[in-house]
């Protein structure tokens, strides 16, 4: 039996007889005294829970009176694969969060709570990030300046005023927002917000919000339909109507990737009896759906609509030029 196992024996056991004398924890459990300290230990310590000695019954029992602190919870034995990959995500972006330097302190305890989650036991921190890698690519630097009062203005549903610079349009400007969503987006984060300039929903790259003051006013609300309705409904970042549907054509050999992607909720796959795949999918930008067909060559081919194909052939040819 591993450690693990015995700390939910030993919650399982208080939870069912209330009051638990030492001895029936060694018998039971068949470990030492040491042994149980320890246990003890790590689920005082480490997981926050509330067991006392009762001195009269010369017990072991769960703290009755309330407690105000962290609360009492186990992880799970075994992990899926959606979990672990959540965990491990989690885990690196806690890392990256605490390189930075502005809420470190206040994310130590967070990340040593996942790493004991993961590696239990036996596997200190230190170990676990070697063993467990997220390779970032194309992540920009200096988008968490603002990122503290950011979330501080997230939760208390208070509007900001920020300075932007655009990059479509290379000009900064001056809003007040009322942030919704926070959102980690390819290595990036974006904040979702109603732009009471432009009194609509916009996306903010972080990383171009060059002043964030906080304000003492009340956030407009957006409903959570109204904000998946607006973030959800095109291809990638890039939020608003939809304003067509790409169907692209993938070769044999690059169907066999392609297949088991998903590149928007709402997409529809289809193959043919040599192998090509068919991808129907929503957009309302065609930016950066552009930028993922061109990524796969020669292998796909945009059959609609007519102006993406288009586009998709006039910036082929742009780039053929700078090789003529």
């Amino acid at each position: 039996m591993n450690q693990l196992e015995r700390l939910y024996r030993i919650r399982d056991m208080l939870q069912a007889r209330g009051k638990v004398p030492i001895v029936s924890f060694l018998n039971e459990l068949e470990i030492s005294r040491a042994t149980f300290k320890r246990d003890l230990e790590v689920l005082r310590d480490r997981f926050h829970a509330p067991i006392v000695y009762n001195a009269f019954e010369r017990a072991y029992e769960f703290e009755r009176l309330h407690r105000v602190g962290p609360r009492f919870e186990l992880p799970g034995l075994w992990f899926s694969q959606q979990e672990a990959l959540a965990l491990i995500t989690m885990h690196s972006m806690l890392l990256q969060l605490d390189q930075a330097g502005f809420i470190g302190p206040h994310l130590s305890a967070l990340i040593e709570r996942v790493e004991a989650t993961l590696g239990g036991s036996q596997t200190p921190g230190l170990e676990l990030r070697k063993r467990l890698r997220l390779i970032s690519h194309a992540q920009r630097s200096p988008q968490l300046s603002a990122f503290q009062q950011i979330g501080k203005a997230l939760l208390e549903r208070k509007q900001l005023l920020i300075r932007y610079a655009s990059r479509s349009k290379n000009e900064v400007s001056e809003r007040m927002i009322s942030p919704q969503r926070l959102t980690h987006y390819r290595e990036n984060w974006y904040l979702d917000a109603w732009c009471h300039m432009r009194r609509g929903l916009r996306s903010f790259s972080l990383d171009l919000i060059m002043q964030c003051q906080p304000t003492t006013k009340t956030c407009k609300e957006v409903s959570n339909r109204t904000l998946d309705a607006h973030t959800n409904a095109g291809y990638g970042i890039f939020a608003g109507r939809v304003i067509g549907t790409a169907r692209l054509r993938f070769s044999p050999e690059r169907a066999r990737w392609v297949q088991s992607e998903q590149w928007h909720p709402k997409q529809r796959l289809a193959s043919d009896a040599e192998g090509y795949v068919l991808m129907e999918l929503p957009f309302s930008d065609d930016r950066e759906l552009i930028m993922d067909i061109l990524r796969h060559g020669d292998q796909v081919e945009v059959l609609a609509p007519k102006h993406l194909r288009e586009k998709v052939l006039a910036t082929l040819e742009s780039a053929k030029a700078q090789y003529a």
